[in-house]
């Protein structure tokens, strides 16, 4: 962000917290600057339209905040706490076209209709210095009535009737569900309940639910029921209801320092090494996305334990290397037709179906 935006934005901290005012000196010496950097930017505040005030205190020294009606007691905000959210906004572009978003977009039109035309064109300015990626981000326009839908479920506690079609059996199915809640991961919205057909709490993602219809079924909540529970055991929003196990990835000394920026999980335990490489250790109870997110970092990144683990990684790898020494063809390949292009898998016996393999242990045990 630009020295004179950041040193602005801290002034009208400063300015809004403060309710007995800010001397001109003190105010320069917080922000090291000089008394003249400090006028200046009042003067732009002022011309800008701003709710600045000039006040003249006990021996004649001169404060400046801003004015009382924006920080009296029965305001929902300070006006610091008002431009804040103001330029928050964007954040909130994700969930466009769900209620959610048309919420937000009242509170922000109220905020804006508190300030000048001037005001809103340099907080847009403000805003332009920071930049919000949407790679990966699910588009919800149009879809307002189906999440509405599904949130009326979950304050009413009645059953929902949703129309599903998932990842791997594209062809959908409806069935009544018990919607406690919703997840919003990498820009994406999941629908977590209990499922009468299935017999479990699972979740659903959003942009896979072609139609909702409220039922008039009412259901009870568990009372013990925790969304952040719920998802303690899930490196992102999957898991299978398995005990917890423990995985340990050890990564390259560059790829080891970018791990080290972000919490990835709430059990995380990071051991920097001698070599400069580092070991990360998770309590999972699904390695389904952690698999993937290990993949992503190529050579730089091994999986130490579970063994189980370890050789579907290194027979994903192989198959993934098989396909690549081959040129490419017309179609996307099965992953049968890419094992059997794998050389390694032709020098193996072949998997036998579980019912085989029940068959030829009777048959070794009589």
């Amino acid at each position: 962000m630009d020295q004179s935006l950041l040193r602005q934005w801290r002034l009208l901290k400063a300015l809004s917290v403060r309710r007995l005012g800010n001397p001109l000196k003190e105010m320069a010496q917080e922000l090291e600057v000089n008394v003249r950097t400090i006028r200046r930017d009042l003067e732009l505040f002022r011309r800008l339209g701003f709710p600045i005030r000039e006040e003249t205190g006990e021996f004649n020294r001169k404060r400046w905040r801003i004015a009382a009606e924006w920080n009296e007691p029965h305001k929902c905000f300070t006006f610091d706490e008002a431009i804040a959210l103001f330029l928050a906004r964007r954040s909130f572009e994700p969930l466009a076209g769900t209620p959610f978003w048309e919420a937000a977009n009242r509170a922000f039109d109220k905020i804006r209709a508190a300030l000048t035309d001037d005001v809103v064109a340099y907080l847009d300015r403000m805003a332009d210095t920071f930049y919000q990626t949407h790679v990966g981000v699910s588009d919800y326009a149009g879809r307002r009535d189906l999440i509405e839908t599904l949130w009326v479920g979950m304050e009413d506690r009645r059953a929902v009737k949703i129309t599903y079609s998932s990842l791997h059996e594209p062809q959908p199915h409806s069935y009544a569900v018990h919607p406690y809640g919703m997840a919003l991961h990498n820009g994406s919205l999941y629908l977590v309940g209990f499922s009468p057909k299935h017999d479990e709490v699972r979740r659903w993602k959003v942009d896979r639910v072609a139609a909702t219809e409220l039922t008039g079924e009412r259901f009870c909540r568990p009372a013990d029921f925790d969304l952040r529970q719920h998802f303690a055991g899930a490196f992102a929003v999957w898991h299978d209801g398995q005990a917890p196990l423990t995985v340990r990835v050890r990564f390259s000394p560059t790829a080891g320092r970018y791990v080290q920026e972000k919490r990835w999980h709430d059990t995380q335990q990071l051991h920097l090494q001698p070599d400069g490489s580092l070991i990360a250790e998770f309590q999972l109870s699904s390695t389904v996305e952690l698999k993937s997110w290990i993949l992503s970092f190529g050579e730089d990144a091994e999986i130490l334990s579970p063994q189980d683990l370890r050789e579907k990684v290194k027979k994903e790898l192989e198959n993934l290397l098989a396909r690549y020494k081959t040129e490419p063809s017309a179609r996307f390949p099965t992953t049968e037709e890419t094992r059997s292009s794998n050389p390694r898998n032709k020098s193996r016996r072949p998997e036998l179906s579980t019912e085989t393999q029940i068959q030829r242990r009777r048959h070794d045990n009589k």
